[in-house]
């Protein structure tokens, strides 16, 4: 059933955020220790290492080599102001993102805000599902729909880590990105990746029609809508923040945790198209690269441990990238509408169409990419809001954005929205 939440006085940076974490806010001493900080750009940074992202890098490194190792880049660097502004807007006023727009936006804004953000987040959701049941199909031999299922069971395992607080919840998820991370490296070693073409791919060119498609397409899928909202929502009630040189450290502490964060990211999305570049470099095709193709390729080429690491990877992935998404349709709700449903609730309205594919035998891999089209609509409805929110100096006082940040970020706001309506169209 759902839970009707009663509405709070608007008054800007004094009301604590509704969050779905639960637990008490921890108080700073006078050393604020970096730990207490540390960890919600973690959680917002699996959305970019999630299954859409395994789909297209290793797309663009299968069809191009590492000509667009500069695009990951790129498109890492240009996530890292957008998700601290985010953490930011929540630090400063203690609120997140959604509840912001629903107090300082008309009604039917907010439920239009509301509905493609809950759009966007599930089908963020059902994505990373797919991307789970591939990987426990790639380890075990499970059939797509019983993996399905399976990975249903785990994702409610992770999400009940919430009912404890944010702490185990993070550590949860940081371990899963660990597993992540420890695979690719075990695979970047063993396959060896060249050094002189990812570092001669750092250099800007594309040069051809398929190249410009495949860097959208990589762009595209990087900055992640349901990421913006959540960030404001794990921030908002973290610290017990009570005055402003507080304020500075804790912003300063989650500069760190960003740059930290994404930084991993970044590593795990370029040895993704490096391992690519390096797989399928000789093969001579452009056909698309299904993510079973990827893995039977590393069991071929470099042998049965390294094809096991993949597959432990992509599993990881989706079921952190899955626990996250179904947190931020949460946080979106209860900010937008100020309603709840069980999460349990919301899990499972988030399977069905998930299992749906997987008994219908649609191209999984096909899946994740459509769904990146999907996101494609939720980006200028969460980057504007943000720019705005963050610019107003009436909200964030001594820390809204300088006039050449606010320049800077509707310039990117412009590029992003742009690049993926060529995505779009390029999909259609």
């Amino acid at each position: 059933m759902t839970q009707v939440l009663a509405r709070p006085p608007v008054t800007p940076a004094a009301v604590p955020a509704l969050s779905v974490q639960v637990g008490p806010a921890i108080q700073p001493g006078p050393l604020l220790r970096r730990s207490a900080v540390l960890g919600p750009a973690f959680v917002a940074a699996v959305a970019y290492i999630d299954p859409g992202n395994f789909a297209t890098n290793f797309a663009g490194g299968a069809t191009l080599g590492y000509r667009l190792m500069w695009v990951v880049l790129a498109a890492s660097l240009v996530a890292m102001p957008i998700q601290y502004l985010s953490a930011k807007l929540g630090i400063v006023t203690g609120r997140s993102l959604p509840e912001l727009c629903r107090e300082r936006l008309p009604v039917h804004w907010t439920w239009v805000l509301w509905v493609q953000a809950e759009a966007v987040a599930m089908a963020t959701d059902v994505a990373e599902f797919v991307g789970a049941a591939i990987g426990l199909n790639l380890l075990f031999g499970v059939p797509l729909f019983i993996a399905g299922g399976l990975t249903g069971v785990l994702a409610f395992g992770v999400l009940a880590l919430q009912r404890r607080g944010h702490r185990p919840f993070e550590i949860a998820i940081v371990a899963l990105m660990t597993l992540i991370c420890a695979g690719f490296l075990y695979e970047t070693l063993r396959i060896g990746p060249s050094a002189t073409g990812a570092v001669g791919g750092l250099v800007p060119r594309l040069g051809s029609h398929d190249a410009l498609l495949l860097a959208v397409g990589i762009v595209g899928a990087t900055v992640m809508p349901h990421a913006v909202y959540l960030h404001s929502g794990l921030t908002s009630r973290r610290l017990a923040v009570t005055d402003e040189p507080q304020c500075r450290r804790v912003l300063h502490l989650e500069r760190l945790d960003v740059a930290l964060a994404l930084g991993v990211a970044a590593l795990v999305n370029l040895s993704m198209l490096a391992i690519a570049a390096k797989l399928f470099g000789h093969v001579g095709t452009a056909a698309p690269i299904t993510l079973a193709a990827v893995d039977g390729r590393i069991g071929h080429v470099v042998g049965g441990g390294a094809a096991l690491a993949f597959a432990a990877a992509l599993l990881a992935s989706g079921i952190s990238s899955s626990a996250v998404g179904t947190c931020a349709g949460e946080m979106i709700m209860a900010g937008f509408i100020r309603r709840r449903v069980p999460v349990s609730l919301r899990r499972l309205v988030t399977m069905l169409p998930a299992l749906v594919l997987l008994a219908g035998h649609v191209n999984p891999t096909r899946a994740l990419i459509v769904s990146q089209v999907v996101l494609c609509f939720g980006v200028p409805f969460a980057l504007v809001p943000l720019v705005r929110l963050t610019s107003d100096r009436r909200l964030m006082g001594a820390h809204r954005n300088h006039r050449l940040t606010t320049v800077a970020m509707v310039v990117l706001v412009a590029v992003l929205t742009a690049l993926n309506l060529v995505l779009l169209v390029q999909q259609i």
